[in-house]
């Protein structure tokens, strides 16, 4: 017993020394107003020194992505940092490869601005915005999966491009924290952003999510992604998906579809078991308006005797395999689960796919 309260002792004391030392830091140390240079310029920020360069881009209406609130967990706030950033910490180094490194990476809530400091962002993330909304309804879609819907209020419309997500504010014990969601509503739809979203045990943003009701209020920001669509009609689109991988899909075949109806497109997609097929009858009702769309979904596991699928079997990158000739110019949009993507993008780069027309998000 002793010793258990000789180790609370030694703890308590090591963290009020850890706030002791940020006290100290914010009352003694006056770093003054520092100037933050964006992109050469093009959105210069005088700030208060001595918060971290996350905190300051926000407080500033600049959202790079974080999903951990900013506590160095999650990698995703990754800025280039030109001048000024003092040296990589050790807490940075887990999500830095060393190209990362040398190129000037950095995470954004792990700089603190003691001085000047040049950074360079993408373009896009200058167009990030922060929206208010409420949830517009609600439909389950499999056993774990909501089809969420949000009607937005400010701003009241959202500009995007297929394929790319938005980042959700969610509570936490912490504090609050933001989770990534695929957008998997059309492009056209200005006022409204959809979400595909996934029950994960005891998953933060999920559980969230899946417990909103109609007109309860949501925040989030966004949009962001890479995902850049070809805009050659006669480039032919491939999707490939997996469980709440759809979303991305759905919105990527549905806005092409609105701007290009004669234009081939294939959608593969992979479940587990015929429970965890959705979409399925909208995505060949479309097929019938458009024949020059492909649909083809594959179950992995062995379908059972209480189910009836008539359906593809095994992995989807096999039906990837099977209906797809070599040789014809493509590009290809992937997201699901990291095997998934890898045998996949395998099976494309042997049907002559070049690894700059393959988009892929894992999770």
């Amino acid at each position: 017993m002793i010793y258990l309260i000789a180790i609370g002792v030694f703890a308590g004391l090591l963290l009020a020394l850890a706030a002791l030392i940020a006290v100290a830091e914010r009352v003694l140390v006056n770093y003054g107003i520092c100037n933050v240079d964006i992109n050469a310029g093009e959105r210069p920020l005088d700030v208060d020194g001595g918060q971290t360069l996350l905190s300051a881009l926000y407080t500033n209406k600049l959202f790079i992505p974080s999903a951990c609130g900013g506590k160095g967990s999650c990698g995703f706030c990754k800025v280039t940092v030109l001048e000024g950033g003092g040296p990589v910490l050790p807490t940075e180094t887990p999500y830095l490869s060393r190209k990362e490194v040398r190129s000037g990476l950095r995470l954004a809530c792990q700089v603190k601005i003691r001085q000047n400091i040049r950074i360079r962002v993408p373009d896009d993330m200058l167009n990030v915005k922060m929206f208010t909304a409420s949830v517009a309804g609600t439909r389950e879609v499999t056993h774990d999966i909501k089809e969420i819907r949000f009607a937005l209020h400010d701003p009241p419309e959202i500009s995007h491009r297929p394929g790319q997500y938005v980042q959700v504010q969610a509570p936490s014990p912490d504090g609050p924290v933001f989770r990534a969601y695929s957008i998997s509503s059309p492009t056209y739809e200005k006022n409204e952003v959809e979400l595909n979203v996934r029950l994960v045990p005891n998953g933060i943003g999920s559980t969230y999510l899946h417990n909103l009701k109609e007109g309860d209020p949501v925040t989030f920001t966004g949009p962001y992604g890479e995902f850049v669509l070809n805009e050659d009609p006669a480039v032919e689109i491939i999707c490939v998906g997996g469980g709440c991988g759809m979303a991305p899909m759905k919105n990527i075949i549905y806005s092409l579809y609105s701007r290009w109806p004669d234009r081939q497109c294939w959608l593969f997609f992979g479940c587990r078991s015929a429970r965890d097929v959705f979409y399925l009858q909208e995505f060949q009702a479309l097929a019938r308006k458009h024949p020059s769309f492909h649909v083809f979904y594959a179950l992995s596991d062995p379908v059972g005797p209480q189910e009836q699928w008539d359906g593809e079997a095994g992995f989807i990158h096999l039906s990837v395999d099977k209906h797809l000739e070599a040789g014809v110019r493509r590009q290809a949009f992937l997201c699901g689960p990291p095997p998934m993507i890898e045998a996949v993008t395998r099976v494309l780069a042997e049907k002559g796919l070049r690894p700059q027309d393959i988009f892929y998000d894992k999770f």
